[in-house]
C-alpha cells in the first residue's frame, strides 16, 4: 500500500519562506508526475505545480516566480519551496503522484493527507 508523507508546513510571516516536501512509502515501480495543490477555507482544491519524471515543471501564474517545485529523484521526494509568501497563500497543501505500482499497471493517483500552511503576522 502506498501512503504519501508531507512534511514542512508551519506558520510564517509574510514575505517568509518554507519548503515542503513528499516522498511515497510502500511498494511501488515507477513514479511519472508529482505535483501540489493546495485547498483554503471556503474555497475549492486548486493546482500549484507539476513536475514529470524527465524534470518538465508548470507553476500555476498564482505562484509563478515566488514557488518552485522540484524533485529528488534518488529520494523519490518532491519539493515545494516557497518564497515571498503571502496571507492568501495560507491553505493546506497536498501532494499528488501519479505512480504504478508494479510494471505494466495502470497509473494510479494518490494523495498526501495535507499539511497546512499559515501566513500571518
Amino acid at each position: 500500500q502506498v501512503q504519501l508523507v508531507e512534511s514542512g508546513g508551519g506558520l510564517v510571516q509574510p514575505g517568509g519562506s518554507l519548503t515542503l516536501s513528499c516522498a511515497p512509502s510502500g511498494s511501488f515501480f515507477n513514479i511519472n508526475v508529482m505535483g501540489w495543490y493546495r485547498q483554503a477555507p471556503g474555497k475549492q482544491r486548486e493546482w500549484v505545480a507539476t513536475i514529470t519524471n524527465t524534470d518538465n515543471t508548470k507553476h500555476a501564474d498564482s505562484v509563478k516566480g515566488r514557488f518552485t517545485i522540484s524533485r529528488d529523484s534518488g529520494k523519490n521526494t518532491v519539493y515545494l519551496q516557497m518564497n515571498s509568501l503571502k496571507p492568501e497563500d495560507t491553505a493546506v497543501y497536498y501532494c499528488n503522484v501519479l505512480l504504478e505500482t508494479r510494471p505494466g499497471a495502470t497509473w494510479e493517483n494518490y494523495w498526501g493527507q495535507g499539511t497546512q500552511v499559515t501566513v500571518s503576522s
